[in-house]
């Protein structure tokens, strides 16, 4: 009982200073950012996706496609040295197949490591995850009804970096990059690249494009948003 109480007051201590550190509003596409807002947004697909802060330091988020057969679920707690994410979703590859994926990661901010990276916010990540995959075995089938999926499991991690550099008081280019190695020979890399316009304090727009490639298959997307942010 102890051992917990000072578990929960060391995190308390930690999420508290977060809040104290807040002396500015932060840009609209900083991951690291707790707010409560509303999505929408067309790849392949209609997409819905929102955030519910708890708190200042507390939030809970996802995101659905309109079939549902593509989401994500997750929460994130804000510290001093960055925010830790945690999130289980599924994924769809190119050719059909399927990923569960289920992750504990960090957004960074170099800035609150006191580093200086001039116009540039950039924001290294990393995280450990665990992946269910489903795919097509590659043999040409007599028919449709013969087609057959196998499952595949894996545990790794991953490492990348996401930047933004506002241009004026509306326009934001981002971009971000990474890769992970796993257990049974998994590896993955993704690369994406965009651009953000702010309407109001409120409401925003992104457009961006997305690729992903894996020891299964790959993703690709280009994906354009709207984003309403509630204060």
């Amino acid at each position: 009982m102890r051992n917990t109480l000072v578990s929960f007051l060391f995190i308390a201590s930690f999420s508290l200073s977060a809040v104290e550190q807040k002396t500015e509003e932060k840009h609209h596409e900083d991951p690291t950012k707790v707010i409560t807002k509303l999505g929408a947004g067309y790849s392949d697909d209609f997409t819905l996706s929102g955030s519910l802060a708890l708190d200042q330091v507390r939030k809970i988020n996802g995101n659905i496609n309109k079939d549902g057969s593509e989401w994500r679920l997750g929460g994130s707690w804000l510290f001093n040295f960055g925010i830790i994410n945690f999130s289980l979703g599924r994924s769809e590859y190119n050719d059909g197949g399927k990923k569960d994926n289920y992750s504990v990661g960090t957004f960074l901010p170099l800035n609150a490591l006191g580093i200086d990276t001039g116009e540039w916010m950039i924001f290294p990540m990393a995280g450990i995850n665990h992946n269910k995959i489903e795919r097509f075995v590659e043999e040409e089938p007599e028919s449709l009804d013969e087609l057959v999926m196998q499952q595949n499991t894996n545990n790794g991690g991953y490492l990348g970096v996401m930047a933004l550099r506002p241009l004026t008081e509306h326009w934001t280019i981002m971009g971000f990059t990474g890769g992970g190695l796993g257990s049974d020979d998994y590896s993955n890399i993704w690369a994406g690249a965009g651009a953000s316009y702010k309407v109001n304090d409120n409401q925003s727009f992104n457009l961006f494009g997305f690729l992903a490639d894996d020891s299964y298959g790959s993703t690709s997307k280009v994906t354009v948003n709207y984003t309403y942010e509630f204060k």
